[in-house]
């Protein structure tokens, strides 16, 4: 155990997350726009309500509930407008990932808001694949897709975004799985159930936001009707000790964003967040970031949030994540990989 409240303790603790090798599994696209790339987009498109200074979009970001929230981050998507601006977020949100070690990332990518907005949809995938396959080359970072499914944008949103994931000669290479984001109030999971049939049948894997800013029924409903093999979010799966025991037993894994929660006010403090629930009670957890600029973290953030809760040690924070790279769609050779150097980096980091 280490004690996070020792100011050293902190220190040293943030240098050890920030050189450890890290998978991040929830984390969405427009939602990783760093400042600096949400000014020079909104400089490019003017009739945007988005602030061009940096320090004012601080103010922007501030969020009074979810619902402003999704106000906000909805401008921003509305600054992603040709496959250039597609490709520069693309590289750009790489490069954060890169700086923080992360070595494998799922991005959480919403092409149904790109090209209702007129990116043409082959534009569309082959500006996030150069910038993939760029990225692997030049930062080392290892990117794959999850497409989701907008949901205040209803079923049309589901319809189209399916066509993108599934039609061969469109799907893009590295696009590994189905989701579903957006509200969850007034947006029930089962409606969405022929959609997820539809691309697990096209070998996606099934990852949908549930029990965020709903109860765990929402959870549940993503676990039968979706076939969720993991839950984004779950925040609200502590009020069930029969789903935590169903997601412990079953080893269906919980993408925690602390940060998140305290921003779009899911969870009122971090001290009343559920994680340490979640870990006492054998639930997998993975650590992510969300929408880290505009939440003001990042990842290596909100793995010293989680070991501040959990009273971790530099060998507790590996377990962690190891967890996401387990959890995570990569093949057995990619995860043992990452996973000897979380290892090999931890014996060092100990032995010296």
């Amino acid at each position: 155990m280490t004690d996070q409240h020792n100011p050293a303790a902190q220190a040293q603790t943030h240098t050890f997350i920030a050189g450890l090798p890290k998978a991040e599994l929830h984390v969405h696209h427009v939602g990783s726009a760093s400042p600096r790339i949400v000014s020079a987009l909104a400089a490019r498109h003017p009739d945007s309500k988005v602030p061009t200074d940096i320090e004012a979009l601080a103010d922007y970001f501030t969020f009074t509930d979810f619902a402003h929230f999704i106000q906000v981050y909805l401008s921003v998507v509305d600054l992603i407008r040709t496959p250039d601006d597609v490709h520069l977020l693309t590289f750009e949100v790489a490069r954060e990932l890169s700086r923080q070690n992360v070595r494998y990332a799922e991005l959480t990518i919403t092409p149904f808001s790109s090209t209702r907005r007129g990116i043409e949809e082959r534009a569309f995938m082959a500006a996030i694949e150069d910038a993939r396959k760029t990225a692997e080359a030049d930062l080392g970072v290892v990117l794959r897709w999850c497409f989701d499914i907008p949901g205040e944008a209803g079923l049309e949103s589901a319809e189209e975004t399916t066509r993108l994931a599934t039609t061969d000669g469109i799907r893009p290479e590295g696009l590994v799985s189905f989701g579903l984001g957006g509200p969850e109030i007034g947006v029930p999971r089962p409606q969405f159930k022929p959609y997820f049939d539809r691309a697990i049948a096209a070998g996606l894997h099934s990852v949908p936001h549930a029990g965020e800013t709903t109860g765990p029924e929402t959870v549940w409903d993503a676990l039968t009707h979706l076939r969720a093999e993991r839950i984004g979010h779950g925040t609200s799966s502590a009020k069930d000790p029969k789903l935590l025991a169903h997601l412990a037993e079953h080893r269906v894994p919980l993408e925690v964003c602390p940060t998140s929660n305290i921003a779009t006010r899911a969870v009122t403090t971090l001290d009343e967040h559920p994680l340490k629930q979640f870990v006492d009670a054998g639930v997998v957890v993975t650590i992510n970031s969300d929408d880290p600029p505009m939440f003001g973290t990042d990842l290596n953030n909100e793995y010293a949030v989680a070991a501040r809760l959990l009273g971790l040690d530099e060998r507790g924070i590996a377990d962690l994540a190891k967890n996401g790279v387990e959890a995570s769609f990569l093949d057995r050779a990619g995860k043992d990989r990452i996973t000897a150097e979380i290892d090999a980096y931890t014996e060092n980091w100990l032995a010296s």
